[in-house]
């Protein structure tokens, strides 16, 4: 279960909820231009784009689950089980490219959206695992920039790109179907609704919100991608960065998981490990986690970007507090 988001405002922001009912040692990773990739059929990497984002490292390896290359171009994989395929023969016309290693090879390579597109024409995703201890994981992709946003996705019936319009991607169904499933709520509205009951009656509101009544309020990932694509189509948000982060983390926590709300199988509990703010365009990560409310920020241009190797920063996992007196 997640929940990704691209916004506009003065600048360009991407921000993402991770929400899972287990600690797979997530911290903030930078990845420097000369930190060497070996992809498994694909070859080396040696000189990229620098990125940063939230991950785990494996052996030395930074597995992403988002990121921001030092371009502006985003990338998230959120999960996409039943539905997520991947092919087990090699496409010897293309670049071989496994789910774990799908976000460094675009951030590393392409500098914009529409370097992006070109290079997944020229991609084929495999079914190899990063190890026998990290399986394959169920994934599609959210992929933005200030341009626009799509959607990768990679099921039995073939690998799609979807334009995406709304800039809101959660998990299953596929995204055709979360588009299509907008239609059902095409009468909210941010103001309050006409009496269309009956006329005689004189109806009037008692009280704000009514024009979105039946906007969904639910976990499940097609409610979330309703209810965010309708907050964020209706965002109202000053230009400056404190409002534009702000409206990000307000628009996240209203589909973030509170722990005990959603019970998964062996009696674990979902709930929003944490949230992520990137502005795309001064290359700034902002973070909150389940146990800290508070914002820490991380800047990809305060660090030496031709270093070779990885750069950590664990999350801030207390809670802050800033005493008034």
């Amino acid at each position: 279960m997640c929940t990704s988001i691209a916004m506009k405002t003065s600048d360009f922001y991407f921000g993402r909820n991770m929400d899972i009912e287990y600690n797979f040692g997530e911290r903030v990773v930078i990845t420097p231009r000369n930190f060497p990739f070996l992809f498994r059929r694909a070859g080396y990497m040696k000189e990229h784009y620098a990125f940063m984002g939230s991950a785990t490292i494996s052996g030395g390896y930074p597995l992403y689950a988002e990121g921001v290359n030092e371009k502006g171009l985003c990338v998230a994989g959120l999960n996409f089980p039943g539905n997520a395929y991947y092919s087990e023969e090699m496409d010897p016309r293309k670049s071989n490219i496994s789910p774990f290693e799908l976000i460094p090879w675009l951030l590393g390579r392409c500098a914009s959206l529409a370097d992006a597109r070109e290079l997944l024409e020229e991609t084929h995703i495999v079914a190899i695992p990063f190890s026998g201890q990290i399986p394959l994981v169920p994934l599609h992709w959210h992929i933005a920039d200030v341009t626009g946003s799509i959607v990768l996705e990679s099921t039995k019936g073939g690998t799609s790109i979807y334009e995406n319009p709304v800039g809101v991607m959660t998990n299953n169904p596929p995204f055709h179907f979360q588009m299509e499933n907008l239609c059902q709520y095409m009468n909210l509205i941010p103001g309050q609704p006409n009496n269309c009951f009956n006329q005689k009656l004189g109806l009037e509101p008692f009280g704000c919100g009514f024009g979105s009544i039946g906007l969904p309020g639910d976990f499940s990932p097609a409610s979330r991608f309703v209810k965010v694509s309708y907050l964020l189509l209706n965002s109202i948000c000053d230009k400056d960065e404190d409002s534009s982060i702000s409206q990000m983390f307000h628009l996240l926590s209203t589909v973030s998981m509170v722990r005990g709300g959603v019970v998964m199988p062996g009696d674990k509990y979902e709930l929003t490990s944490y949230s992520c703010c990137i502005n795309a365009d001064r290359k700034i990560y902002y973070y909150t986690t389940y146990s800290n409310c508070q914002i820490t920020a991380i800047r990809l241009d305060r660090e030496n970007l031709s270093r070779s190797d990885l750069i950590e920063y664990p999350l801030q996992q207390t809670q802050q507090i800033a005493w008034g007196n």
